[in-house]
Formats: structure tokens, C-alpha cells, sequence
């Protein structure tokens, strides 16, 4: 989340027995850089540091096969310039980074972008070929997409197709994602210039509340410390992203959807499974 949990700073030469002491500060450097070149002026200014923290950290497991999911925050305002101090900070000590993978968003328009931004930097600082870094793109490709792509113009170099691939139409798959909203007891959220993809922090308890004829009302997430709703009480239900939609609930039944079906050992590193029962109706 933050540099002070990468206690390992130090990198090996690719191709010397010489050592980098301090490749995270190598990194911060060519940010710096990159926040002063006159060609990318106007493009970013502050980027996400627990984000070029997780960079760092992969880059530095995996030096010869960094290749960095950049829509996390901000393509072109944190994503790419992150992942280009990262490549370049790799590129000194000898490494080659492979490139950038978009999963989100308008994917013609930013491979387009990210390309303009690494041939800047190629010119920029003269690092021969880092204007041919590879793109891949994902997120729901198929040979739709791909016309649609051709048609608009992109740069992108490859395609990560797998859904469409592997599941045929007449059993399509039900999409599903995995968001962490805390860690070590501490609520994280996710913040997304796509108002959807943005989350509600913290461990959460969710109930379905119905109605005195048996459908449902609907469904209430509250902290996993709250008091859970009651049948037959009176309920104030927020919507979580626009103010003005409430509405208060009296519940004939409610039902909790979250099941734990099993929590591990406490003082252990035991993953937590916590499976939702989604009924549909």
C-alpha cells in the first residue's frame, strides 16, 4: 500500500554483478523527471503512490516481465506515468519492461494516448524503443469489440480475450469481480472516475427485507458491527452513491444473504471464503 512495506529495496543488474541499493528511490526519481519533462507538461501532475508502490513491488519480483494493469485510479493521470518511472528506473539497471495492459474505460482512445506518452519519453531522455512498448487490452473483447476498435483506430498490440472465448452464447457467464474493502481491520475504498466501479469500504453484513406480500423490497448493506434490521421496524434505506434517493422500509421478513461458510483459525493467514446467496426471483 505504501513504499515503508518494501523492506527489500535493492535490485541486481541484469547484466553485471553490480547491485541497485535503492531502486525504489531510482523510481521516485524518474517520476520526478517525468513531472518536469517539457513534453509531458499538462498531462499529470501528483500520481497514486500506493499504486507505483504496488508497481514498484512488481516490478522488483519480477524485473523481466513487468507489465502493469494501469486503469486502477487513472489511465493517463496515475496509470501511465507510474508504470513509465517503473519502466524506466528497469530500463537503467538494465531491464526491459513489457508493457501496459488497459481493462476499463474508452480502450481505442487510451491506447492512443499511452502511445503519444511513450514516444515522448523516448524522445524526451533518448531510450531507444520505449515508444514500441507493448499494449494489451482487455475486458470483455469480442469480435465485435475488435471491429469496433479497427474502425476507431487504436494501438493496441494485443488482445486479452478469454469469456468469449472459452463460454458460448447459448450458456453465457455471469460476471463477477473482486474488490478488497479492508485490510488488517482497516476500511479501503476503490475510487473510479466510473461512478460503478466505485466501493463501499469496510467488511459489510447485507439483508434482504420484504414486504407484507412476500416480494422484495429491497437490499440493505449495513457495517458488520450495526445492529441488523428487524421485521416489523421502521428502516431508513439510503442509496449509497445519490443523496436524494430514501426511502423508509417496514419489513413483514428479512432475510441475511451473507453466509459464512467458513472462517478459518484466528492468528493464522487462512483466507476467508464469504459466499452471497443471490436469489433470483
Amino acid at each position: 500500500m505504501n513504499f515503508d512495506e518494501i523492506t527489500e529495496r535493492s535490485l541486481p543488474y541484469a547484466n553485471s554483478s553490480k547491485v541497485c541499493q535503492d531502486f525504489v528511490s531510482l523510481i521516485q526519481h524518474w517520476l520526478s523527471k517525468l513531472q518536469a519533462a517539457d513534453s509531458l507538461q499538462g498531462v499529470f501532475s501528483e500520481t497514486n503512490q500506493s499504486e507505483l508502490a504496488a508497481f514498484t513491488s512488481y516490478a522488483m519480483a519480477l524485473p523481466t516481465e513487468f507489465l502493469a494493469l494501469v486503469d486502477t485510479y487513472d489511465v493517463m493521470r496515475s496509470g501511465i506515468p507510474n508504470f513509465c518511472a517503473v519502466a524506466l528506473a528497469l530500463h537503467e539497471v538494465g531491464y526491459k519492461a513489457k508493457g501496459i495492459r488497459l481493462d476499463s474505460g474508452d480502450l481505442a482512445y487510451f491506447s492512443i494516448e499511452a502511445r503519444k506518452f511513450f514516444c515522448a519519453i523516448e524522445e524526451e531522455f533518448g531510450v531507444s524503443n520505449f515508444g514500441r512498448l507493448n499494449i494489451t487490452a482487455s475486458n470483455d473483447i469480442n469480435e465485435a469489440t475488435l471491429d469496433a476498435l479497427n474502425k476507431q483506430g487504436h494501438e493496441v498490440d494485443a488482445f486479452g480475450i478469454g469469456t468469449h472465448l472459452v463460454t458460448c452464447y447459448t450458456q453465457p457467464a455471469l460476471g463477477g469481480v473482486y474488490k478488497l474493502v479492508q485490510i488488517n481491520g482497516q476500511p479501503r475504498i476503490k475510487l473510479s472516475e466510473d461512478l460503478t466501479k466505485v466501493t463501499i469500504p469496510c467488511k459489510k453484513q447485507c439483508y434482504r427485507l420484504y414486504g407484507k406480500d412476500g416480494y422484495a423490497l429491497v437490499d440493505l448493506m449495513i457495517g458488520e458491527n450495526e445492529p441488523p434490521p428487524k421485521a416489523g421496524e421502521r428502516i431508513l434505506c439510503r442509496h449509497p452513491f445519490t443523496e436524494s434517493k430514501r426511502a423508509y422500509v417496514i419489513p413483514r421478513r428479512v432475510e441475511q444473504l451473507y453466509k459464512c461458510f467458513w472462517a478459518g483459525k484466528s492468528g493464522d493467514n487462512t483466507v476467508f471464503l464469504l459466499w452471497t446467496y443471490m436469489h433470483i426471483r
